[in-house]
């Protein structure tokens, strides 16, 4: 069987181990900060100041122990990989860090840049997928070859693909980290975005796991027969509603909601269910 290459394999070639770097020093040099751009295309987007902080405090103590890696640009050096690192060099005052030169491609820069995040897991699911997006927009890769390269299976790529689809609002839960990546996989799966809403309000309100979500949603896909016949997909919240109700009450419950109005319908089946509802609602 054929062992799948990934290509992350071939980054820590590309970047030399911290505790070879007084021993290589032909492999380096130590570049003025001021000349490095950031790459314009980073997968990762966000960069916690908290954590920039604490490596900021790091470098003025002890240094960058792991060169960055970055290509010629026409005013310099463009960042491929370290952003993180040479945003702490700056906040810690350096004037000069450690590099590796490397002559790649826009598109070998974007594949380095997304493997180092990925590795470190670095990315949120969103700034992952629009890497992915961006490299198959720029290259003639399928999924699949894709998939192989970064060493993933393909469903995995897929799955975190149909993530752009999802409303911006959506996606910026799962970037601040009010959706995980399960809930957000589910709200992917519903094709309307009025269920998809309904249903992240419902996640959110009342703190749902994924499988609750998973439940909910798979009652949203299935719907029900209206009176033309078709199928209509139900509002998850008020199913998560009826559930809570028929819970409470011990008994069907429906909920009838229509343009803020509506009727709520408690069943009973016997005189004496009947009398233990009443005393129930008191």
């Amino acid at each position: 069987m054929t062992q799948r290459k990934a290509l992350g394999k071939g980054l820590s070639a590309l970047i030399p181990h911290a505790d070879r770097l007084d021993e290589e020093k032909t492999v380096f040099f130590q570049c003025p900060i001021e000349t490095i751009s950031p790459n314009p295309h980073q997968p990762r987007q966000r960069f916690s100041a908290l954590e920039l902080d604490e490596m900021a405090a790091s470098v003025r103590e002890k240094g960058i122990l792991t060169p960055l890696l970055v290509s010629r640009a026409q005013d310099g050096y463009q960042l491929i990989a370290g952003e993180r690192r040479w945003r702490a060099a700056q906040k810690a005052g350096l004037e000069r860090v450690p590099v590796v030169v490397r002559d790649v491609t826009p598109v070998e820069a974007l594949e380095l840049a997304l493997i180092e995040n990925i590795h470190r897991t670095d990315l949120n699911p969103i700034e992952e997928a629009a890497a992915y997006q961006h490299l198959l927009e720029q290259t003639p890769m399928t999924q699949e070859e894709l998939a192989k390269r970064l060493g993933k299976d393909r469903s995995s790529v897929t799955n975190l693909l149909r993530l752009l689809r999802l409303p911006a609002d959506i996606q910026q839960d799962v970037i601040d980290g009010t959706l995980t990546m399960g809930h957000a996989r589910i709200l992917a799966g519903l094709k309307d975005p009025a269920a998809q809403k309904a249903l992240r309000d419902v996640i959110v309100k009342k703190g749902l796991s994924v499988r609750q979500a998973e439940a909910l949603a798979k009652r949203a896909r299935t719907g029900s027969p209206g009176r033309t016949g078709k199928t209509s997909a139900p509002d998850p919240y008020v199913q998560s509603l009826e559930d809570r109700l028929k819970r409470s009450l011990g008994t069907k419950v429906e909920i009838k909601a229509r343009a803020g109005r509506g009727a709520i319908v408690v069943h009973f089946y016997s005189d004496e269910e009947l009398d233990r509802l009443m005393d129930r609602l008191g």
